[in-house]
């Protein structure tokens, strides 16, 4: 802790939040890089660490492991982080620029506290740090209590910028550890040349898992090949895929004769899959591959993703939450304390969480019950090489259904709020049939666990919701083809947008 002889001033998190812009997200803070300054990174670290404190969750001088991603504001954010964990009196490990949940894993297996520097899909002027507690990620009853946390800051620490006033520690060399039991975690559970005669494209672009994607594929007898590295950050969301990643895919496939392709988002948490025909999979269909593969009894899963889950007849347990990985790790710790079975969870990003342990053939593969891209990966491509099958051909015995999402930027999450409440104030079915009838028809039903999803009468559905970590209004659609999904999506888009510019000209 700061020492008595220092100075210091009371600081509520709260207030900070209103100040600065930055506020709490899906398991920790996201904003701006010019609003993250080292004097709100250092305060929300410090909050993080003295709620863990209090709740006596870790005991003073526990290590802490501190990695990040490769955007350009990850290492002054990484070490006005370190900074603060020393100045509270523990002792920051600097796992690297590794993978979300490599070094989320680092954490679990040592039981300390990790902290991941990461903005994911979102641009290079914004950034984020994300919260592990040594039993897992922060989930909402934490955010809540580490926001309503006082703090002691010294006075005279930051200039009125928000900058250090003086120099402070160096965040040090990097420790290894964290990606070599990642890695390892990997080797262990699948066989030694599991992947012998699969060539594989791995589409690195800036994702920070792109060398540990490499190693794993190459240790595993995959012949890879290495595409489209960047120096420079490039927002890859696996949600919205970019055009330009759907031509790269289609024609490093065609070029260079692949069984796949694969990449992950900005921390790799997030996979994408690429058939041989270099088709990405939509992540809700990786994830749910990926449970199939592993042989999961009991699925967890937000309400956004596919609906094909509910009727593939391949799980015992399907249960629907809000979007976000802290709801979905809820669902799977309740699903774990009353069930016997194996339990995971995907997103309909495609990120993986892993409630239990698998053991199966002699080999083990520990839970790891945060968002993961590279077991979806790996699963996948051993999936269809054990079969001798091309990758596409997983999902010919699925029930056919097609989702696609998009999103709106700079879209305010106040404007999306109002948006969806003029179609929901007292179960508006009419004013939604208005909106959306001659897209779809008339509604059936309406689900408004997160956001509003809408099911009409021809099945086909039509999801809106803001983003939960940046100013973005998303829009989620499920039919019966792929042409008539996108046909969906582009006109939903298109009508939001109508109303979008209607309401900021009346403003």
């Amino acid at each position: 802790m700061t020492p008595e002889s220092i100075m210091t001033k009371k600081v509520s998190v709260l207030e900070l939040m209103r100040i600065s812009g930055v506020s709490f997200g899906t398991s920790g803070a996201r904003g701006r890089v010019t609003e993250m300054n080292d004097y709100v990174c250092y305060s929300y670290t410090m909050a993080f660490l003295q709620y863990l404190l209090d709740k006596k969750e870790i005991k003073t001088g526990s290590n802490v492991g501190i990695a990040g991603d490769l955007r350009s504001s990850t290492d002054r954010i990484m070490n006005a982080v370190a900074s603060a964990i020393v100045d509270m009196g523990f002792h920051p490990v600097n796992c690297g620029k590794i993978p979300s949940p490599a070094v989320a894993f680092y954490g679990l297996q040592n039981k300390i506290p990790s902290i991941m520097v990461t903005g994911s899909h979102i641009p290079d002027d914004r950034n984020g740090i994300k919260f592990n507690k040594p039993t897992g990620e922060i989930l909402k009853d934490d955010e809540e209590e580490i926001c309503s946390q006082f703090i002691n800051l010294p006075i005279g620490l930051f200039s009125n910028s928000g900058e250090f006033s003086v120099p402070k520690i160096n965040i040090g060399e990097v420790d290894s550890e964290a990606s070599d039991i990642y890695i390892q975690r990997y080797l262990d559970f699948f066989k030694p040349g599991c992947l012998s005669g699969m060539k594989v494209g791995l589409y690195e672009h800036s994702g920070v898992g792109r060398d540990i994607l490499f190693k794993l594929l190459h240790e595993l007898g995959a012949n890879v090949v290495r595409l489209g590295r960047s120096e420079i950050f490039m927002p890859v969301d696996t949600e919205a895929i970019r055009e330009e990643d759907i031509a790269l895919a289609r024609n490093w496939t065609k070029e260079h004769k692949l069984d796949a392709i694969v990449s992950t988002d900005g921390d790799a948490d997030r996979p994408l899959v690429g058939t041989e025909k270099g088709e990405w999979l939509r992540g809700d269909i990786a994830g749910l591959l990926c449970a199939a593969y592993l042989n999961i009894h009991h699925v967890v899963t937000p309400v956004s993703s596919n609906s094909v889950v509910d009727h593939c007849g391949l799980f015992e347990t399907v249960e629907k939450t809000k979007i976000g990985s802290p709801y979905v790790i809820h669902g799977m710790q309740k699903i774990a304390n009353e069930k016997n079975g194996l339990v995971a969870g995907y997103e309909a990003n495609g990120g993986f969480l892993l409630e239990s342990t698998i053991k199966q053939d002699g080999h083990t593969l520990d839970a790891l019950p945060t968002r993961d891209a590279a077991i979806v990966i790996l699963s996948l491509l051993v999936s269809a090489h054990s079969k001798r099958k091309d990758l596409s051909a997983l999902t010919k015995k699925l029930p056919e259904s097609f989702t696609t999402s998009n999103r709106i930027k700079e879209f305010p999450t106040k404007l999306s709020c109002e948006y969806i409440s003029s179609l929901t104030d007292g179960i508006k079915f009419d004013a939604i049939e208005d909106e959306f009838g001659g897209i779809c028809g008339k509604v059936k039903f309406i689900d408004l666990t997160d956001g509003l999803r809408i099911v009409f009468y021809n099945n086909e559905i039509i999801h809106l919701r803001p983003s939960g970590n940046a100013p973005e209004f998303r829009c989620y659609n499920e039919a019966g083809s792929l042409s008539r999904v996108e046909e969906i999506n582009i006109a939903c888009i298109n009508q939001i947008n109508k109303w979008f510019s209607q309401t900021m000209l009346n403003a």
